[in-house]
């Protein structure tokens, strides 16, 4: 994994061609209406397994954290927005296969979540902080997915060091107190393991490709459901 804060630029036929092969974000009427399987989550949730604790490479001075909230577009997106957030890198974890890519986390099941690994300067804004604003930004009533994006890599979850699993925890206790909703919260807390950068394409995938990147969110009603789930406490972006 590489912090940087200029990513390499990629050429265009090369970025159209990877987004061809891409498994399509908005699902048809129809492929939503089949039925999903449940995935086996729940909420302090262990993981057990051969992955690999996970190492920080921060900077010193800076702290990292791990978010899965659906599409990593959209979790890059929203963190990015965050005062004292250094940087965030869109990439997979949680699975059982090393190096997985794109295409494998997508149509095979590696166990793979699509997460967010977020830089932050903790003299401008604390780790429970981030938890507290991720909770905002995802359904994390919904074990199937998230919007219209349904599936094992899809999955909400917060990955906690040892370190960081107190504040995630007392993060969860207050937001399962003060949840303006009657559903019940299925998000697990789960131990950080390896996490790997996706695919440079995948990367401020927002800024590359603004007006696909509208269209996607858009489309998969992201930003009204989170208003609807949230209210004025919702956080997101178009």
């Amino acid at each position: 994994m590489k912090h940087s804060f200029l990513l390499a630029s990629i050429a265009a036929l090369t970025l159209l061609s990877a987004c061809a092969d891409a498994p399509s974000r908005v699902q048809s009427d129809s492929e939503q209406s089949e039925p999903q399987a449940e995935p086996k989550t729940m909420v302090a949730a262990a993981v057990s397994g051969p992955q690999a604790p996970y190492v920080s490479d921060a900077p010193d001075g800076l702290e990292t954290a791990i978010f899965a909230g659906g599409c990593f577009w959209c979790v890059e997106k929203d963190f990015e927005g965050v005062p004292g957030v250094i940087e965030v890198l869109s990439g997979y974890t949680g699975g059982e296969l090393d190096n997985p890519t794109y295409k494998q986390v997508s149509y095979k099941e590696t166990g793979h979540y699509e997460a967010a690994e977020v830089l932050f300067d903790p003299e401008q804004v604390s780790y429970r902080e981030l938890v507290d604003f991720y909770w905002t930004t995802v359904d994390p009533t919904d074990a199937s997915g998230q919007f219209c994006d349904k599936g094992t890599s899809y999955r909400t979850a917060v990955f906690a060091t040892a370190e960081q699993l107190p504040d995630a925890t007392a993060s969860l206790a207050a937001v399962q107190a003060n949840k303006p909703f009657s559903k019940t919260i299925v998000t697990p807390l789960v131990p950080a393991v390896t996490f790997y950068d996706a695919e440079d394409y995948h990367q401020d995938y927002y800024k590359k490709n603004p007006i696909r990147y509208r269209t996607y969110r858009a489309a998969c009603r992201r930003d009204a459901t989170l208003k609807k789930l949230w209210g004025d406490a919702a956080h997101g972006g178009k």
